[in-house]
């Protein structure tokens, strides 16, 4: 192989690096936002949204400060320990535009939602698709638009099975597991307000992120 092949066959690599190094940074950012989202941690969440003055979410747009004030609007509830926001990012496929510099991204969004509502709480089984715009802001993978595509959304104590199907299930007797197994650990589990630490940083601020405070000012039974 010639020197001018040898070139062109270094260049090809290092865009192909440089593509997959871009669409991992891309996944974990948006997944990142699946986890932060459960909790509504409001500082995380907004640090994973571009400064574009042109930002969407859900279909409104506006600036960052309009987005910031989005989430601040259900800072209350949101502390609630009986408060979750599931969505689980899933199935995640991501595309580089040929600029290097946008990309486009579609995940399913699958998982529970509970609202506390004066004295009591809204719960919401829910399933659909994001649709998500992504930019590089100074070397950092950043959400430009992002839209969730409801596909399912189970209101209290409905399914989206209909009754009928329900009621004609089979029973199936299954085998009883020979082993016994370990509790599971019970730390998060709803109403609890407990946020699983995460192992990582922030995907663009590189910062540590704040369960620890949270976790420590829930009153939790020993």
């Amino acid at each position: 192989m010639d020197t001018r092949a040898m070139e062109a066959r270094i260049k090809m690599l290092e865009s192909q690096v440089r593509k997959l190094n871009d669409i991992e940074e891309i996944q974990r950012l948006q997944k990142a936002y699946g986890y932060y989202l459960e909790h509504w941690m409001n500082d995380e969440i907004m640090d994973l949204f571009a400064d574009s003055p042109d930002l969407v979410l859900n279909g409104a747009s506006g600036g960052k400060q309009d987005l910031r004030d989005f989430f601040k609007s259900m800072r209350d509830i949101s502390r609630s320990p009986e408060f979750i926001h599931q969505a689980m990012q899933l199935s995640g496929i991501v595309d580089i535009n040929t600029n290097g510099e946008t990309a486009e991204g579609r995940w399913y969004g699958y998982g529970a939602v509970a609202l506390p509502a004066g004295k009591g709480v809204r719960p919401l089984g829910l399933n659909g698709i994001y649709t998500v715009e992504y930019i590089k802001e100074d070397g950092k993978w950043k959400i430009k638009k992002l839209t969730f595509h409801p596909i399912m959304l189970t209101p209290p104590g409905e399914s989206w099975v209909k009754k009928e199907r329900i009621a004609a299930i089979t029973p199936v007797k299954r085998k009883k597991n020979a082993k016994p197994r370990k509790p599971l650990d019970s730390s998060a589990l709803y109403p609890s307000g407990y946020i699983v630490p995460f192992h990582f940083k922030h995907p663009v601020t590189g910062k540590k992120t704040g369960e620890a405070k949270r976790n420590a000012s829930l009153k939790r039974k020993k």
